[in-house]
C-alpha cells in the first residue's frame, strides 16, 4: 500500500533544510522495512505573515508500506521528527493513504502556494478526510505545510524530485534507456513533450532533479548539438523556475 508522508518546518536559521531532514527520514523508514519511492520538495507562498526559515517549501516522501506496518511507519516518523526536528521548530507531520488523498486535500496545497492559511483549517480538513496530521514541535504549524505537500504529490503536477533510487549517483554521459534502467523514470522529455529515443545520449551533468508532471516522473531534457551527446539535463534555473 502507498502512503504519503509529509513533513514541514522541521528547521532553524543555523540548521540543515527539511529537505536533508526528509532524506534522512527516508533513510530511517527504509531501515524499518519499508520502501522509500521518492521524495518531492513543494514550494509553497512566500510571505511576511507566514513564519518560515528561508524558502517557505515543504517536503512530501511516497512510502510503500505493508498495512500491518502502517502503526510502525508513523511512530517511526514521530520518533525521528521529534527528536531531529531543530530546536524553535514548529514541526508538522502528516501520514495519509495515497487512494484517501482526494480533491479537497490537492485544493489545499493549491491554495497553499497562494494563500496565508490556518493551523486550525489544516486540523478541520484532515479530520473530515480521515488523514494523519499531527504537529510535533513548538506550535506545530508545520501541519500546514505538510498537509499541503500530501495534497500537492498526490496531485501530480507540483514539485521537484530531492531524491529517486539511483538519483544522486548519476554523473556523465548516459543513454536514455540507462538512465530508464538506473532511475525510476517515467519520461525523459522536453518541456514541449519530445521525447528522447532509447539509444539517444544524454549528458546529466550535476543538478538532475525530475519534476512531477501529471503523475508522471519526468526528467526533463533539452537539445543541444555536440559529438558525443545529443541532449542535456535541462537548467537548474530552468527546473526551478518550472517546480515553483
Amino acid at each position: 500500500m502507498r502512503f504519503l508522508v509529509g513533513i514541514d518546518d522541521t528547521d532553524n536559521l543555523e540548521s540543515r533544510g527539511t529537505g536533508y531532514r526528509a532524506r534522512q527520514l527516508g533513510e530511517r523508514i527504509a531501515r524499518a522495512g519499508m520502501e522509500s519511492l521518492g521524495i518531492t520538495r513543494h514550494q509553497l507562498l512566500v510571505d511576511s505573515r507566514i513564519p518560515y526559515t528561508s524558502h517557505n517549501s515543504s517536503a512530501c516522501l511516497a512510502v510503500e508500506c505493508p498495512p500491518a506496518l502502517e502503526p510502525e511507519l508513523a511512530s517511526a516518523c514521530r520518533q525521528f521528527l521529534s527528536v531531529e526536528s531543530a530546536s524553535g521548530s514548529d514541526a508538522g507531520l502528516c501520514i495519509a493513504h495515497r487512494e484517501r488523498v482526494h480533491d479537497m486535500v490537492m485544493m489545499f496545497g493549491l491554495r497553499a502556494k497562494t494563500e496565508v492559511l490556518s493551523i486550525d483549517e489544516a486540523v478541520a480538513l484532515s479530520r473530515a478526510q480521515g488523514i494523519y496530521l499531527v504537529g510535533l514541535t513548538g506550535d506545530g504549524g508545520g501541519v500546514i505545510g505538510a498537509l499541503a505537500a500530501v495534497g500537492l504529490r498526490a496531485g501530480g503536477n507540483d514539485g521537484r524530485f530531492l531524491w529517486l533510487s539511483g538519483l544522486r549517483e548519476l554523473l556523465g554521459v548516459h543513454t536514455a534507456a540507462g538512465l530508464r534502467g538506473q532511475v525510476p523514470l517515467d519520461g525523459i522529455e522536453t518541456e514541449a513533450g519530445d521525447v528522447a529515443g532509447p539509444n539517444d545520449r544524454i549528458l546529466v551533468g550535476e543538478w538532475p532533479r525530475p519534476v512531477m508532471r501529471a503523475g508522471r516522473v519526468v526528467l526533463l531534457i533539452e537539445e543541444i548539438q555536440h559529438e558525443k551527446y545529443e541532449w542535456i539535463v535541462a537548467a537548474r534555473s530552468r527546473i526551478k523556475g518550472l517546480s515553483e
